[in-house]
Parts: structure tokens; sequence; C-alpha cells
């Protein structure tokens, strides 16, 4: 198939490694159209939930739909808020903390 429509009553949960108090959805994976690359989710991050320092072997994009998010690289932590965003290369250390009082909205592209 070269397209798929996917509704948001038609998202999928999934667990995501190293996460914590968090609803991971999945809207879009590879295999949805031919010679696919790209994953999309789109993730709930409830107060103090998050994702623990670590890294994975995608390119990844965060963009924050509501809410606030803590970015934690190297480099230090950023917080993120609606209409911001957050893109690394494959296997870069980051790590994701919700540190505000309202659930953190966070479409998710990996690739």
């Amino acid at each position: 198939m070269s397209y798929k429509i996917t509704k948001k009553n038609e998202a999928y949960v999934y667990e995501a490694p190293n996460h914590f108090d968090v609803r991971t959805t999945r809207l879009h994976d590879p295999g949805d159209v031919n010679e696919g690359a790209v994953t999309m989710g789109l993730s709930h991050f409830l107060p103090g939930g998050g994702c623990n320092f670590s890294s994975n072997a995608k390119e990844s994009i965060y963009y924050v739909i509501s809410g606030e998010i803590d970015v934690e690289t190297e480099d230090g932590v950023t917080t993120l808020h609606a209409g911001d965003s957050f893109h690394c290369g494959p296997n870069t250390k980051k790590g994701l903390k919700n540190n505000g009082t309202e659930c953190c909205q966070m479409l998710v592209v990996l690739k």
C-alpha cells in the first residue's frame, strides 16, 4: 500500500522502553506504506512521567503539542513548551521528564 490514513481512535497503545508514567500510542509504522521508514506516535506524559537518560538507534523528533517537558542532554536540561521541538540523531543520549502540573502531549517521529 502506498498510503495509510489513521483516525484518532485507531491509534494503538504500546510499551516504550525506559519510559514511565506515560501512555504511548502509535499512529504510523514503517510497514504501513511501500518502502516506509518513518514511525510516528503520540505520547501523553503524566506529571512526573518521562524517559530515563538513554539512547535509541533512531533519528528522533519530538514536538510538544501541549504542556511542557524537560529534555536532558549531555549539555544540560532545556524545558520545551507547546510549539517547541527537539531533533536528535541516532544513538544520542537524552532523557525526558514532565516536571509540570499538566499532562504533556508530544508528537514523536522516528526514522
